[in-house]
Parts: C-alpha cells; structure tokens; sequence
C-alpha cells in the first residue's frame, strides 16, 4: 500500500493505481488476526480517500468504486480471517488428541530393559502431520524377563491404528501372563481374530531376554533383525523356521518355532519395520542398512539410532513413503572390578 500510494502521489490521477490498494486487506488476512485485518483494510481506505482529495477527484465515479472495492474486499478479507482462525484452533485441538493417542498408543520404552541392556527407539511416521501411524513397538520387564515386540499392521491409516492399538493392548496383558512366548503369540492371534476382517494382517516379531548370553526370538512375517557384534561384524538373524503375520494364525499347522540370537556383552540389535530398509531414494535406490551399520557405534544408544535415523531421511530426501520404526538393544559391557583393574 505503501508502495501504491508513493507511485500515485508522484505521477498524478493518471496512474489509477488506487484500486491496488485493497491488496493490503486482501494479504492481511493470510497472516494477520481479525483486529489487524480490519486495521489494514482502514488504512488503505483512508490512503484512497488522502490521494483522491490530493489529486481532486474524491468522489468522482472511479474514485467511489475503488473505495467500495476496498471496503468489500476488507469486509471479505476479516471473514476469511475467521475461518482461518477457527481451522487453525481445531487444528490445534486435532493436534493434541494425537499427541495424546500417541502417548497412550506407543508409550515411552524404559531406557533400560535389565543390568547392563540399553534400549532405544524411533518412529517415523509417513502421514503429514502425524506422530502415530500402523508401525508398533514396546517393551515390557516381566516375571519371565523382559519382553519386546515390533510390528507393522498391513495397511495406513486410522484402521491401521486401530489395530495396532489391539496388537499393544493384547501384547501387554499377554507378556505378563504368558510363561512362554509361544503363549504370547497364541493371545495376539485371539485377539486378532476378533478384529481384523479379510486378508488383514500384522507382522511381527516377538523377542524375551532371559538370560545374559542370547535373546530368545519369534519372527512371524517380519523382517530379519539386525546383529552387530563386539568384534565389529553384522549379519541379519533369519529364522529357520519362519512364522506366519498375526492374523493368519489360522493356516498354521502348529505353534511358531522360537530361536535363539547371540546376545553377548558389546553385541547390539536392531529391530525395524520394512520402512526403514523399503526407503528410496530419487533414483529408486533401497536403503543401504547393512552399510550404515557403523552409526550404531556410538556410545549412547540413542543418538546412535538418531544418527541412522537422519541418514535414513537424508537418503530419502523427502517425507517417508511407509512408517518406519527402529528398536535397538545393546548389551554393554561389564565393567572390571577394582581387583581386575
């Protein structure tokens, strides 16, 4: 506006630039609240009033149009403001129940699972705007020992957050009920039966720590966990005997075979969903995960496994085509004893 009004003043009634100015009403309500809004749209009627009195032709046919522009287009300019404004409040609220979901739906993990395991987490969801989506994890210290699953519910969406709701809900009554971990497995069927319909389905894998030496896990259709040795190799702990996702339960002649992962002290171990290694990039190319092992060496887990996660964005280089969640257990060493020392 102030721009118009210097051009107009300098060149004289010839110009008619006067209309321009109701884009200051016009713009000010993208930004600007209801009160400064109708401010803009003042000042802009006033300076079309100043320059018709200063080149004599107030109130002449063109110059009363141009008023009556601005004062609908500032009229129009405070109502788009309170719409604005109203969207962005319930926006604001939408935003909130997510956060709160999320803290219900995917609680903190204890940074701890047992003398001398650290655990660490991320989560990347691939909806704009939303913390929460069908990725799942948690991990849970129970009378049989510490228990953790990862999964990934087939499809997105609100019903693939229901149903990893279902998948946590079941998991944790489950681990603390169950002596076995094929008994764990047994429950989420149940109440995965109960819920999903069709062809649905929810990889997973199922994981106990007992003692201090291995880690005793169930893949069902999920893929293979990553192991990092001491000694600085990694290779991915397939099972031999793989399981059917939850949900298809149902086609399968009997219980899933649980194995065992060496879990020595120095070893770490990465659980992840296929988000992680089905990431591409520009060209189509899959995530390297085998070759971005060493970000996992530093000496706190976690901003080790945020190292892997902003390299995972950085090949990416835009938002996330699946959910990607990554649980990393590491088994420190023990420290000597005076004596040793």
């Amino acid at each position: 506006m102030a721009v118009v009004a210097l051009i107009d003043f300098g060149s004289g009634p010839t110009s008619g630039l006067l209309p321009l100015l109701a884009l200051g009403p016009a713009f000010a309500s993208v930004a600007c609240g209801l009160a400064r809004t109708t401010v803009v749209g003042v000042i802009a009627l006033a300076l079309c009033v100043a320059l018709g009195l200063y080149n004599d032709i107030l109130w002449t046919p063109r110059t009363n149009i141009t008023m009556a522009a601005i004062l609908g287009v500032t009229v129009a300019s405070v109502l788009a403001s309170a719409g604005r404004l109203r969207h962005e409040r319930q926006l604001a609220d939408v935003r909130s129940v997510a956060e709160a979901a999320q803290r219900v739906l995917l609680r903190p993990v204890p940074r701890r699972a047992g003398p001398g395991i650290g655990v660490a987490v991320s989560y990347t969801s691939a909806t704009a705007e939303a913390r929460i989506g069908g990725d799942l994890y948690e991990v849970v210290t129970t009378p049989h020992g510490v228990r953790i699953i990862v999964g990934d519910v087939q499809g997105k969406g609100l019903e693939a957050v229901e149903t990893a709701a279902v998948v946590l809900g079941a998991f944790r009554e489950a681990a603390h009920d169950e002596a076995k971990l094929q008994g764990v497995v047994a429950r989420l069927e149940n109440a995965l039966t109960r819920e999903l319909s069709g062809e649905q389905f929810v990889t997973g894998i199922l994981a106990e720590i007992t003692g201090s030496t291995s880690i005793t896990v169930i893949n069902c259709g999920h893929p293979s966990p990553m192991v990092l040795g001491a000694d600085g190799k990694h290779w991915f702990a397939d099972p031999p005997d793989e399981a059917l996702p939850l949900g298809m339960g149902s086609l399968m002649a009997g219980e899933p075979t649980p194995h065992q992962i060496p879990f020595e002290p120095g070893d770490q171990v990465l659980f992840y969903t296929d988000g992680v290694i089905e990431a591409r990039d520009g060209t189509g190319k899959f995530y390297p995960l085998p070759a971005r092992a060493h970000l996992l060496n530093g000496a706190d887990p976690q901003l080790a496994l945020d190292a892997l996660r902003a390299d995972l964005l950085r090949h990416v280089g835009r938002p996330l085509g699946d959910d990607a969640a990554m649980l990393l257990l590491r088994h420190r060493a023990a420290r000597p004893t005076s004596s040793a020392a």
